[in-house]
């Protein structure tokens, strides 16, 4: 018996569920499916399986699909526990760098309002570049060290930008750049491959068991899973941001964990957040 290879194993996986989401006859095997195509499809099989969840419900992940939970989420979100994130994450972006400039010199409309823009694929460097990325790059242009990606000031100053963004959906662009598309497709395989020794990809839990429980938790839907970050996180008793959240599920699913800022976690999140497009922005968030 021959065993397929990971890229034979992604492709059997793609076509399946392009095949099952759009509900046509198999593709040719030289027909290219482009991401817009792949992107409804993707959303119309989250809007069939929870037809009682609004679209802008999404990004809230199991609070939206268990109402359980969501009445929680609801006293929870009386005293949000990552309000004092957005207090530190403040207080750092209107403090100026030694060079007197600010992070709102770094972005579009001074930073207000564009989180739902990002990830963003740079033409200049050829690849695609993360919230975090851009607010490190601005640090390191600026003359100061960069953060942590995943959590500390890093996620105190995400969760100010992401707030700034509420209610604004989602809208990644994919540019007319085959390296923009490679991004995304790198992406996409990475969401599809089974990896670790448990052998489980990220849609093993993210697509069709989605709303199950698993362990103690309720598994989110991939549909709009990038819109509350970064997030405050019981189990981790502080905030996070996505880089991290990436991390921790390689982790559990005893995958090793990739570096911080590594091309892959951020395709899938270029890839994700494509995905998601329209839905919108409800970061910061919290999670179990």
């Amino acid at each position: 018996m021959i065993t397929p290879s990971p890229r034979d194993r992604f492709a059997l996986a793609r076509y399946v569920v392009c095949a099952l989401l759009l509900a046509t006859a198999p593709a040719k095997a030289e027909d290219k499916i482009d991401p817009e195509t792949e992107r409804k499809a993707f959303q119309a099989f989250f809007f069939a399986k929870f037809p009682k969840v609004a679209k802008e419900e999404f990004g809230n992940g199991p609070y939206a699909v268990n109402e359980s939970m969501r009445k929680q989420w609801k006293e929870m979100m009386e005293f949000p526990p990552y309000e004092f994130a957005l207090d530190e994450g403040h207080a750092e972006w209107d403090k100026p760098f030694a060079n007197g400039r600010r992070y709102a010199d770094c972005f579009d409309n001074k930073g207000q309002g564009v989180r739902q823009t990002y990830p963003r694929f740079i033409a200049a460097t050829g690849q695609v570049e993360t919230l975090e990325g851009a607010i490190n790059r601005c640090r390191v242009e600026n003359g100061e060290k960069p953060l942590d990606p995943m959590t500390g000031l890093m996620a105190s100053l995400a969760a100010v930008m992401s707030e700034s963004s509420q209610g604004k959906p989602f809208a990644i662009v994919i540019p007319d750049d085959p390296r923009a598309l490679a991004a995304y497709e790198r992406g996409e395989e990475f969401f599809y491959s089974r990896k670790g020794q448990l052998g489980v990809s990220c849609a093993s839990c993210h697509m069709s068991p989605a709303g199950e429980r698993m362990r103690g938790d309720i598994l989110a839907p991939a549909l709009g899973i990038m819109a509350a970050m970064p997030i405050y996180r019981s189990d981790w008793g502080s905030m996070g941001t996505s880089i991290r959240r990436l991390s921790t599920c390689s982790f559990m699913t005893r995958a090793q964990p990739l570096k911080a800022d590594d091309e892959d976690y951020r395709d899938l999140e270029y890839f994700l957040s494509y995905m998601s497009n329209g839905i919108p922005i409800v970061g910061p968030g919290t999670r179990p």
